[in-house]
């Protein structure tokens, strides 16, 4: 079996944002700790994450994966960007020790010119900093469509990350669909190949979660443009094969595709209906 669910708005509070789940079917989901594209985060009421923590042992969902914002750089060539994101992955870890057992996902970052290697240092002494102050929560680097300079567009980056972060046993890796198959990973025709790529050089231990999405654009591209599952290049039948694969049973898998709330019903279903075929 696996979790499945979407992303969902946090706008009105972390408890109904587990209803909201429960009304669609699913058993897991996703939220932006703050505006996606700025820095504003929701106030966190504790009681408010006690009622969530509640609703998600009642309803018997996996493990929750909240979202670093896109602005959130730890590698960008300019000294203040880094401090802030670094002062945002601080501030989002402390949140999440009120939700105990969850994930932290984040795009690693863009290297804005100082090449992969410095860019990779830059992200590792980011993460060093925010976990060495005991927080418990594992953060997830996400599998990247290696557009432009940013890092993550293959597994040996990932790794190299990993390899220089000494909490590296509070470090895990979300896997999103449309991007490794943007990145020229493929997913459709060798599935098989890609995970087992991916043990050679992480270890399926660190796939912690999964981004369940389709693509706009052919292997390669480095575009990262979701789409609609089945209605894309990666198509309906390599999905299905993702969902059903031993590798990925009993993590979370989360939509993050272009839908308003029926389209992400009627997704959690077809999902759920492949599992049950």
């Amino acid at each position: 079996m696996i979790y499945i669910g979407c992303h969902l708005s946090v706008a009105d509070g972390y408890a109904a944002m587990g209803e909201t789940m429960r009304r669609y079917g699913g058993n897991t989901f996703a939220w932006f700790t703050r505006n996606p594209r700025g820095g504003k985060t929701r106030a966190a009421e504790p009681g408010d994450l006690q009622a969530l923590a509640s609703c998600c042992r009642r309803e018997q969902f996996g493990p929750l994966v909240a979202h670093g914002s896109y602005t959130m750089n730890l590698c960008s060539a300019n000294p203040q960007t880094r401090a802030n994101a670094r002062e945002m992955l601080a501030a989002d870890l402390d949140r999440m020790e009120m939700l105990p057992g969850n994930l932290y996902n984040f795009h690693p970052g863009a290297h804005t010119g100082q090449g992969t290697e410095a860019g990779i240092e830059e992200i590792a002494e980011g993460l060093r900093q925010a976990l060495r102050a005991g927080r418990q929560t594992v953060v997830l680097l996400e599998t990247m469509a290696g557009k432009g300079s940013e890092i993550g567009g293959t597994f040996e980056e990932l790794r190299a990350i990993l390899d220089r972060t000494e909490s590296a046993g509070h470090l895990g890796i979300c896997l999103d669909t449309c991007h490794v198959w943007d990145a020229g990973y493929d997913l459709r025709e060798n599935p098989d190949h890609v995970l087992t790529e991916f043990d050679r050089i992480i270890g399926l231990s660190r796939l912690r979660a999964i981004h369940l999405n389709d693509s706009r654009n052919d292997r390669g591209s480095h575009k990262d443009r979701h789409e609609k599952l089945g209605q894309g290049y990666l198509g309906e039948e390599a999905l299905k094969r993702i969902v059903r694969h031993p590798a990925l049973q009993g993590l979370p898998f989360i939509l993050e595709t272009p839908n308003e709330e029926e389209g992400y019903i009627r997704e959690i279903r077809m999902v759920q209906e492949w599992m049950e075929a």
